[in-house]
């Protein structure tokens, strides 16, 4: 792969993946082909952003759970109705790190 190509991507999506993780991005960029690169460029990565916009308006509903694929915990927040509010706060905190680590996820799934 070439070096001008992993260095933009970096640029352009670094922001949505954990930082202490991007070393591993980029490695694992330089060992895979084009069409995979294709691949890993068209991803949705969700916006740790967004997320956390979603959360502070409707994290009581579970909706930024249910953003990430996590059913279960978004259920679980539905119901208690964000853990009686406390469960929505704390995850004001977490969201932006979840949302990373997912998306991180996605990219580890198709570079392998």
């Amino acid at each position: 792969m070439e070096q001008s190509k992993i260095d933009m991507f970096i640029a352009t999506t670094g922001s949505k993946f954990p930082g202490e993780r991007i070393g591993i991005i980029h490695s694992q960029l330089e060992k895979i082909d084009d069409k995979k690169f294709l691949s890993i460029q068209s991803a949705e990565y969700k916006s740790p952003t967004t997320l956390l916009i979603v959360s502070l308006f409707l994290g009581g509903l579970g909706v930024d759970r249910f953003m990430l694929g996590q059913t279960g915990l978004g259920v679980g927040k539905l119901l208690t109705c964000g853990g009686v509010g406390i469960w929505a706060f704390i995850d004001l905190f977490l969201i932006m790190k979840a949302t990373k680590e997912k998306n991180f996820l996605i990219f580890t799934q198709i570079a392998n």
